[in-house]
């Protein structure tokens, strides 16, 4: 599952909704939210969070609640009264510190509730089970990490995550967003230190493939227009989505746009497009010769006999080549996505407006 997140320290306007409502368009069908309210400002947070519980119901999205101690008494609600905070929207709560096992067993009864996945322990496990917990309730989250140098250690996160399988966890981590960082560091909001400047696609893709996570959910309130495409085009289309400038030298740029599939015996140093020469075109006359940077787009001329028409994405720094024209350069930020495509990846080629 994907998420986004929305904070409560501001107003809950039509701009927020309307990102909100974009965010579930392009298959984010998670929000979450925080409950750490200063002292003045409970009666703001308390309309806010019924606003949101609003809005997800309309949508149909599923709210978790990042919540400490007895902060919900700050909004009217209760843990000992699950049928109120369900009542609003909420569907379930992230429990953080200064909530007891059993409390956490009552709740899981009545609704999902995520434990802290970096802090739970094989003593928490024996106590939740003594309590009679409904552990298909219970969720395993990770923490994001404000502070630059703060976030976890992706080996350590992985064997943690291995031992949260072991006991039937779902397992969900961060990634940052791209758009508006949230402050006051403005530093993104990530699981791994490792993805705290990362593209967040690049990033989800690391933590399922690699990390065992389960659900993904961005750290910021939102991405990027462009990033949320990205994330439709992987997650419901299986399609990695890539951006290109077109070579002003050259005029072959459109022929790349489009959907391309990386052959099933991928190459080590470029991604090839499977069907590209099946393609009934004209003759691709040479251009002038440019280095192959990693990213860039290429087209076999004729001097390539019967290779003439293979389109290929480089993954590394190559020479020039007479035989080949570079037609575009997938975009800086989208470099580190090529990695991902690996034998029989769908991938397109859409052109930067």
């Amino acid at each position: 599952m994907l998420g986004t997140s929305i904070f409560l320290g501001e107003d809950l306007n039509n701009t927020v909704k309307k990102n909100l409502l974009s965010m579930k368009k392009h298959g984010f069908i998670g929000i979450f939210s925080s409950l750490h309210i200063p002292e003045d400002e409970s009666a703001h947070y308390s309309k806010r969070l019924k606003v949101l519980g609003e809005w997800a119901t309309e949508l149909e999205m599923d709210v978790m609640v990042d919540i400490s101690g007895s902060v919900l008494s700050k909004v009217g609600l209760s843990l000992d009264r699950p049928q109120e905070i369900l009542a609003i929207g909420i569907k379930g709560i992230r429990i953080d510190y200064g909530v007891s096992n059993k409390q956490i067993s009552d709740l899981s009864h009545f609704m999902k509730v995520s434990l802290n996945a970096s802090t739970l322990t094989e003593t928490d496990l024996v106590e939740l089970k003594r309590e009679g917990a409904n552990f298909n309730h219970l969720e395993a989250w990770h923490n994001y990490y404000p502070r630059p140098e703060t976030g976890l250690d992706k080996e350590n996160f992985t064997k943690k995550n291995q031992w949260l399988k072991q006991h039937g966890f779902r397992i969900v981590a961060f990634v940052p967003g791209d758009n508006i960082l949230r402050g006051p560091l403005f530093e993104g909001l990530p699981s791994l230190e490792k993805h705290r400047y990362s593209h967040p696609l690049d990033a989800a893709i690391e933590l399922l493939i690699d990390c065992l996570v389960d659900d993904i959910y961005i750290g910021e309130p939102g991405l990027k227009k462009k990033t949320q495409k990205q994330f439709q085009s992987y997650f419901i289309k299986e399609t990695m989505l890539l951006f290109a400038e077109p070579e002003q030298q050259s005029i072959y740029a459109t022929l790349a746009v489009g959907l391309h599939q990386n052959r099933w015996d991928a190459a080590r140093d470029v991604i090839r497009s499977a069907d590209a020469r099946l393609k009934k075109i004209d003759d691709i006359i040479p251009e002038y010769s440019l280095n192959r940077r990693k990213g860039s787009i290429t087209i076999d001329n004729q001097i390539y006999g019967r290779y003439m028409g293979e389109i290929q994405i480089c993954l590394t720094d190559l020479s020039r080549d007479k035989k080949v024209n570079v037609v575009a350069q997938i975009v800086s930020e989208d470099l580190s996505l090529l990695k991902w495509c690996k034998g029989g990846q769908s991938f397109e080629i859409m052109l930067n407006k």
